[in-house]
């Protein structure tokens, strides 16, 4: 569209308005990364002003578009976007005080901390994920409740940084699969990264890659609003994913940083910041915006008002009946969980937890939990797909199981995007060792307390005969260290059942169920009362005695072992109560008799098929653990054990040495 000479003057104006508060910002904080804010402002500027769908005083509106700041080290371009359309939780005393403790104007977006950031950015190519993640579950609830009520898109804005990553390639490769029609990318094409050109770096033809990819691609000149617009229209209309390179310069309008990557991570310096503004004729003090100009950037906000006013007579009911459906699925979860429970007694079948769970999964996707399942190429393996489930197409998003390709670091991200899109629970399958691939999303996942599932099988040297490469030692202690992060690793179909419950109802962030490959036979009996989800406490007696003279501790399909061993010591008169420990978080969140009751009873022998790091914390100095804290070895799961005395003759043996000290 050709725009008046006026627009073009008020757009040059409020593009200005974010280049010089964002650099005011890093100079006042003497730390950030001020040359993408300066370098894109006129993009940003055109895209709220003439295209993004949204409202400040309703952010969480369903149907708005979501703007994702991909690379987030240019934070101070959100921040000032957000300040200037008129959000509430940021002012200009946030501003100034950019990066300092105790104000939400962070030195990287955190999601939570200020309404309309859609997510929390700053690993390089998290936010291109999550976009992917996001246009997925907008289509899929547009399919579900029609495009009357939910059409909208997302936008990505990312850098030079965020192409190069791995998981960008990742995400491209599935979008233009997918033909998600509704991820428009806005790629800052300012070829600057931290240690000079991208040439030192890169010769990549990035349009080519993306347009092999399935994706609509188009280069613009940055700061030609007529160009970007003419663009952004063009992407919104096409039938796939767009790409729209904007030719940038990092730090634009720094007479001597721009185009360099010293304009990249530190401020400018006064006197550069003062001889800027004068190439733009902005003739204000630090942090002073001209009313008018402020004026202008709240008519943006204003701009949606009637759509969103119709569409909020129109559809808000839709959305209530629909969440409100979600949360009776939820309080109705119990009931699953116990006829789940029975159902397994009554069977009374070896079964691996994998297995189990897939088992699980029928139930709750029959009992219409709002859940979007998915692997990432091991769908046969980690049994994460029931036979009532469909899967999600290119052209058919109706099914409800996304097949993520080899590409586990875009799964575990995607769902990050999912889960903040806000209307499915997402769950991923992989095997447990590859979770190293999944690490950086799982950690997001935890910092934005999201209700994400993490399904990983194959959890232990029982895996066999796939050797060392695939055998998890030291991955359940990585993972238990996370914050917010519950980890689960139930011993049988029952256990399996209450955690899989647990991880649905939690509320403080993710969760991941580590499942095993071999079988595990039912050790839960009716003699537990199957109204009470005993997984809950984290850790439980099993086997009990009273005045027990010894505690046999483990997880998973080592609890077995312990039983066994149990049985075995009671033959030679020593009383060893079992205990399972499903998940050491919901055990931390007991009370001080409850912990003290379970390990400073007796004397502990502790059994993992895994790394002793994480269970020093329960140790005393007489307990001893049984595990793993060598790699594995290739051979059949059983052989194994044996090799790696993981036995039950192996936990008889140590539990008769400490009784008798």
């Amino acid at each position: 569209m050709k725009l008046k000479i006026e627009q073009i003057a008020k757009y040059k104006a409020m593009a200005n308005a974010i280049r010089f508060l964002s650099a005011d910002a890093v100079e006042n904080a003497q730390s950030g990364h001020p040359g993408m804010p300066m370098g894109i402002a006129e993009v940003v500027t055109i895209l709220f002003s003439r295209h993004m769908r949204f409202n400040p005083k309703d952010p969480d509106w369903p149907n708005r578009d979501r703007f994702i700041l991909s690379a987030g080290h240019g934070s101070m371009l959100i921040y000032s976007l957000l300040y200037f359309l008129g959000y509430s939780g940021i002012t200009k005393n946030d501003i100034i005080n950019f990066r300092r403790l105790g104000y939400p104007t962070a030195g990287h977006p955190e999601y939570g901390e200020i309404p309309g950031i859609e997510t929390t950015t700053g690993p390089l190519g998290q936010g291109l994920a999550n976009g992917l993640g996001m246009a997925i579950s907008e289509k899929k609830i547009r399919e579900q409740l029609g495009s009357q009520i939910i059409n909208h898109n997302t936008y990505v804005l990312a850098g030079d940084g965020c192409i190069m990553e791995g998981i960008s390639h990742e995400m491209a490769s599935l979008a233009g699969h997918l033909k998600l029609s509704n991820l428009i990318v806005l790629y800052d094409d300012n070829k600057i990264s931290i240690d000079g050109p991208t040439s030192l770096t890169m010769s990549d033809l990035t349009l080519d890659r993306f347009s092999s990819q399935g994706w609509h691609v188009k280069k613009v000149n940055g700061y030609d609003f007529e160009d970007i617009d003419t663009a952004i229209t063009e992407a919104k209309l096409e039938m796939r994913p767009s790409l729209i390179a904007c030719e940038t310069v990092i730090g634009y309008g720094s007479p001597s940083k721009q185009g360099r990557a010293s304009s990249h991570g530190a401020p400018l310096g006064k006197d550069e910041i003062k001889k800027a503004k004068e190439k733009f004729g902005w003739q204000y003090k630090s942090f002073e915006i001209p009313e008018n100009i402020e004026s202008d950037w709240k008519s943006v906000s204003k701009r949606n008002n009637d759509l969103y006013i119709s569409w909020k007579k129109s559809n808000s009911k839709a959305i209530s009946e629909i969440t409100e459906i979600h949360r009776q699925n939820l309080e109705g979860l119990t009931q699953v969980r116990q006829n789940l429970v029975n159902s397994f007694l009554k069977e009374n079948k070896s079964h691996a937890s994998r297995k189990s769970s897939e088992i699980i999964i029928k139930e709750l996707i029959k009992s219409n939990l709002n859940l979007l399942g998915g692997s990432a190429d091991l769908t046969g393996s980690n049994n994460t797909l029931s036979d009532n489930m469909q899967s999600i197409k290119p052209e058919n998003f109706s099914g409800n199981y996304i097949h993520w390709g080899v590409r586990e670091h875009c799964m575990a991200a995607a769902m990050n995007g999912i889960a903040l899109h806000g209307f499915f629970i997402p769950y991923g399958g992989t095997f447990l060792v590859f979770s190293d691939y999944c690490k950086p999303s799982i950690r997001l996942s935890a910092l934005m307390k999201q209700k994400v599932i993490y399904i990983f099988t194959h959890d232990s040297i029982g895996l066999g005969e796939d050797g060392p490469t695939h055998q998890p030692v030291e991955h359940l202690s990585a993972l238990r260290v996370i914050p917010n992060l519950k980890v689960f690793r139930p011993c049988d179909s029952v256990e399996t059942t209450e955690c899989w419950e647990l991880a649905l109802l939690n509320k403080d962030g993710p969760s991941l169920i580590a499942l095993s490959r071999q079988g595990l036979e039912l050790l839960r009996s009716n003699k537990f009362d199957i109204k009470i989800n005993y997984s809950s406490k984290g850790a439980y007696v099993i086997i009990d005695f009273n005045n027990p003279d010894i505690s046999l501790i483990a997880t998973g399909s080592e609890v077995s072992l312990a039983v066994k061993a149990s049985e075995e010591l009671f033959k030679k008169n020593v009383k060893a109560r079992v205990i399972s420990m499903p998940s050491m978080e919901f055990f931390q969140k007991q009370n001080k008799e409850y912990k003290q009751n379970i390990i400073q009873k007796t004397k502990n022998v502790f059994i993992e098929a895994g790394s002793s790091q994480s269970w020093n914390k329960w140790m005393k100095e007489d307990d001893i653990f049984i595990g793993l804290d060598t790699f594995g070895a290739s051979g059949q799961g059983k052989v194994l054990f044996e090799k790696f005395k993981i036995t039950t003759e192996e936990i008889v043996k140590k539990a008769l040495e400490i009784n008798h000290k």
